[in-house]
């Protein structure tokens, strides 16, 4: 593999780089922030290895930078700064996997070649479609023919799984635990009456309706043609 190191300790970097190129990779090492940042959005690498705290340009600043891109280049954040909290800003940030320093060099190999392996993340969707609707997922805004809906943040959850679901019949027991979080009483009316303050809103001035009633069992949206 092609895997770019970040890494501004001449020594961590040695060490890592000939534990890589040992297992039969190639390695290019950047001392720096703002020369990894270059490198990384000129370059095409299989993996980046990259330190948390860099001078001129910081860790996760690189990584906010390159996703914001668009690159997916799978990438594993090493630092001293190992607790939980860190690991979650880095995790959050993009990071692929996250190694505390210090670590042995077998485990960051082995870490290095199994992101290779998964390649590239596939980016999530940030907007859905059905028909003339379309969902913001970033935004949390919804339009139907370019109409904007104003929604609760309920409705938004309920609207969001059927269509995520379109085609298949949702039932109320369903969208109580994926969109209440738990289980509740079935017969309950509160999600009819949810469902009803939803359609309202997405129907009005509109002849077809989004979501249809399966009678005695929950709803579905039909997929667009």
């Amino acid at each position: 593999m092609h895997v770019l190191l970040i890494e501004d300790d001449p020594r961590v970097a040695d060490h890592v780089g000939k534990g890589l190129r040992e297992a039969g990779h190639i390695v290019e090492t950047a001392a720096d922030g703002r020369e990894g940042l270059l490198r990384a959005a000129a370059e095409g690498f299989d993996v980046i290895v990259l330190d948390r705290m860099l001078p001129q340009v910081d860790g996760l600043k690189i990584l906010q930078t390159i996703r914001a891109t668009g690159d997916a280049t799978p990438v594993l954040i090493l630092s001293a700064l190992g607790d939980v909290d860190e690991r979650i800003r880095g995790l959050r940030a993009g990071g692929d996997d996250y190694l505390p320093k210090p670590f042995a060099l077998s485990e960051l190999v082995a870490r290095v070649e199994a992101l290779g392996r998964r390649g590239p993340a596939i980016a999530e969707a940030t907007e859905l479609r059905s028909g003339d609707l379309a969902i913001d997922l970033l935004g949390r805004t919804v339009t139907r023919a370019g109409r904007r809906i104003d929604l609760t943040q309920r409705e938004f959850r309920i609207l969001e799984y059927l269509v995520r679901s379109a085609g298949r019949v949702v039932t109320r027991s369903m969208l109580l635990e994926h969109v209440w979080d738990y289980n509740f009483d079935p017969q309950t009316n509160i999600i009819d009456q949810h469902v009803s303050r939803l359609r309202q809103k997405l129907d009005r001035g509109f002849d077809t309706p989004l979501i249809e009633t399966v009678r005695g069992t929950g709803y579905v949206v039909r997929p667009s043609t």
